[in-house]
C-alpha cells in the first residue's frame, strides 16, 4: 500500500486530490501537508493524518517523509499565475527552491514525485493550435518560467539520480469546491458562481480568447493515473500535455445560457490577465499522454456546465 504526502493539500487542486487519494488508498495512508496559516479544516482534517510541510524547509519535509514512511509525494506548492507576477521572488522560492528541497528528499528517501506543470509553460512563439508535446517554450511570465524550470529540473533528477518524477501540463482547472484564487483562467470558475446567484458577470478576458480548460474530476484522474502508469511505457515524463476542452468566454457563456436562460455577461478586460491568456495555447495536442499511459478525458463543456450549476446550487444552498 502506498504512503502518500500531498504538499499544498488545502489549495484548489490539493484539497480535492487529498480526499480522492484517501478514497483510493485509505485515509491513514494519505498525509495532508500544509503551511502555517493554511491548516486543513473540516473533513480534510478529520479524515486522515496531516503534517506541517513547507517546501522552503527541506529538513521539515524530510522529517515528515521519514515519520510517515512516505513513498509518493504530490507537490502542489505554487503561486498562481497572476499572483506570481505580482510576487516573483516568492513564486521562485516556492516553485523552484521548494522543488529542489523536495527532489533532494525524494532522492535520499526513494520517493516518487508528481509536480504539475501548466499551459503557462508555453509562450507567444509556441504554436497555439494543437500545441505539440515537444515544442518551443519561451514564457514571458515568472509563473511560466518557473513551470519550464520545474519540468527540466524534474527530468534532470530522473536522468541523474533515477528519481521517479512525473508531471502533466494542466490547462485551466474548473471546480465547484474551491473558489477562484488568482489564476488567469479563474474567470471560467467565477462565471458559474454569478450564474447560480442570478447576477450579471463581468468578464476580464476578451471575447474570442480561447484557452485549454479541464474539469476537476478529469484533472484528478490525470494526476493519479499518470502516477500509476507503467514506467516502461513512459517516453516523456515532465510534463505531459493533457487536454479536455477549449473555449472562449462567449462559448462558456452560451453553454450556461442553455441551462440558465437570461444570464447576462459584459466585458471589462484586465490587461494583465489578457496578456497572459494570449501567450497560452488555444488547445494542446495530448496524443502522447493518450498513447503512453492511456489518458482520456470524460467531461466536455456542456457536461461540465450542467454539473457545475447543479453542484453549486446545492453548495450555495440556492
Amino acid at each position: 500500500m502506498k504512503n502518500i504526502l500531498v504538499i499544498g493539500s488545502t489549495g484548489q487542486i490539493g484539497s480535492e486530490l487529498t480526499m480522492r487519494l484517501r478514497q483510493l488508498y485509505g485515509n491513514d495512508h494519505v498525509v495532508a501537508g500544509y503551511i502555517k496559516g493554511c491548516e486543513p479544516t473540516g473533513v480534510l482534517a478529520e479524515s486522515g493524518p496531516m503534517a506541517l510541510a513547507d517546501v522552503t524547509d527541506g529538513e521539515g519535509i524530510a522529517d515528515v517523509v521519514r515519520k510517515h514512511r512516505i513513498d509518493t509525494i504530490y507537490n502542489l506548492a505554487a503561486l498562481l499565475s497572476v499572483v506570481a507576477e505580482q510576487k516573483p521572488r516568492l513564486a521562485w522560492r516556492v516553485g523552484i527552491d521548494g522543488l529542489w528541497n523536495i527532489l533532494e528528499v525524494a532522492r535520499e528517501q526513494h520517493c516518487a514525485v508528481f509536480t504539475p506543470s501548466s499551459i503557462g509553460s508555453f509562450g507567444l512563439e509556441t504554436p497555439h493550435e494543437m500545441t505539440p508535446q515537444d515544442t518551443v517554450q519561451r514564457p514571458r511570465t515568472i509563473y511560466g518560467v518557473s513551470k519550464v524550470t520545474t519540468e527540466l529540473l524534474s527530468d534532470w533528477y530522473f536522468h541523474k539520480y533515477g528519481v521517479d518524477t512525473r508531471s502533466v501540463r494542466f490547462p485551466g482547472i474548473i471546480s465547484y469546491v474551491t473558489p477562484p484564487g488568482g489564476g488567469t483562467t479563474d474567470y471560467a470558475v467565477d462565471i458559474y458562481y454569478y450564474a447560480v446567484r442570478g447576477e450579471r458577470f463581468t468578464c476580464p478576458i476578451k471575447a474570442g480568447t480561447r484557452m485549454d480548460m479541464m474539469y476537476m474530476p478529469d484533472a484528478l484522474r490525470a494526476a493519479i493515473e499518470l502516477m500509476e502508469a507503467d514506467p516502461a511505457r513512459l517516453v516523456h515524463r515532465n510534463g505531459f500535455n493533457v487536454a479536455a476542452m477549449s473555449f472562449d468566454p462567449e462559448m462558456i457563456y452560451n453553454a450556461i445560457c442553455r441551462f440558465s436562460p437570461g444570464f447576462e455577461m459584459v466585458y471589462d478586460v484586465d490587461p494583465l490577465k489578457q496578456s497572459i491568456a494570449e501567450s497560452w495555447p488555444d488547445m494542446m495536442d495530448d496524443s502522447c499522454a493518450r498513447r503512453e499511459w492511456g489518458w482520456q478525458h470524460q467531461y466536455n463543456l456542456l457536461d461540465m456546465t450542467q454539473d457545475m450549476l447543479e453542484k453549486l446550487q446545492l453548495r450555495l444552498q440556492l
